[in-house]
């Protein structure tokens, strides 16, 4: 049994609360670009609010426990915890109910190297509780626009969580930026693919979600994720919940005008041994332990 002061100490001590990594410079920097509606912070969304810096400041005081002052320019910053746990209690709540209806899931992360485990968790618990788990249009490879440029990438999923990996080498030709379509000349022509990848994009999200249409079957129920993919399903009408860091005003946001299910407040970049426990809460608050 896994206690809530338990968790509160774990999210200290581990740092995905409390005085966090993420520096107020950085925070402050993001919130600004949110306001200009700079497309690699909105992280897929059309944002139906005006939202300007000090709104965006004031919800993320609000909603992750940022320091509200506006004189608060340089140093550090912070996440509350009780707001990270109150966050985890909601999303417990999003993933009982899809297993309570037998729905589907799909999952993906723009961390890959810290957050997969914490998805696949989920996943497997709602697997083992009679949901199907969604990989669809796995190996499409498509031309992925980012603030380095566009970057030739593949769809990939590990643990059946989507990631992205770029081919490292040639760009392809013949490749539209907006679809998923073979590149000439197969993979050897454009180079090894690399390890999955760091990205804001909803490309991902919204390639799978297509497949899916494109072969007749409905979007998931569900889809657990952080960055593009929590905010690119939500803002096509799927249920979703993404983890999310203090200086991703996108994914609260997407929560604040209904597009997220729930938003988790998080350092996204610790060790992703750190997250074990936060999955085994939301499982056990959802009654799906094993």
């Amino acid at each position: 049994m896994i206690k809530a002061e338990e968790l509160y100490a774990h999210l200290l001590d581990s740092r995905i609360a409390g005085q966090v990594a993420t520096p107020r410079e950085n925070n402050l920097s993001k919130y600004a670009h949110f306001a200009r509606r700079d497309p690699w912070v909105l992280l897929g969304l059309d944002p139906e609010g005006e939202w300007t810096q000090d709104d965006v400041l004031e919800l993320m005081a609000r909603r992750a426990g940022v320091s509200p002052d506006r004189n608060h320019r340089q140093g550090q910053d912070t996440i509350d915890p009780q707001l990270t746990i109150d966050a985890l209690d909601a999303v417990a709540g999003v993933v009982a109910r899809t297993a309570d209806r037998g729905g589907s899931v799909m999952m993906g992360t723009g961390h890959p190297g810290q957050l997969i485990g914490f998805h696949s968790a989920l996943g497997d618990a709602l697997e083992a509780a009679g949901c199907a788990v969604l990989t669809p249009a796995h190996g499409s490879d498509f031309l992925m626009h980012s603030v380095h440029g566009a970057r030739s990438c593949s769809l990939d999923y590990v643990q059946r969580v989507g990631v992205v990996r770029v081919y490292e080498g040639a760009p392809p030709s013949g490749v539209s930026p907006s679809a998923p379509v073979p590149a000439e000349g197969g993979p050897a022509a454009r180079g090894e693919l690399s390890d999955p990848v760091h990205t804001h994009s909803p490309q991902p999200v919204r390639i799978a979600l297509a497949a899916l249409a494109e072969a007749g079957q409905p979007r998931p129920d569900l889809l657990i994720g952080d960055h593009g993919w929590a905010c690119g399903a939500g803002r096509l009408g799927v249920t979703s919940i993404g983890l999310a860091d203090s200086n991703d005003p996108g994914v609260f946001v997407a929560e604040a005008e209904g597009m997220v299910a729930a938003a988790v407040p998080l350092d996204d970049g610790v060790r992703p041994e750190c997250y074990e426990l936060l999955s085994a809460y939301v499982l056990q608050q959802a009654g799906m332990s094993r």
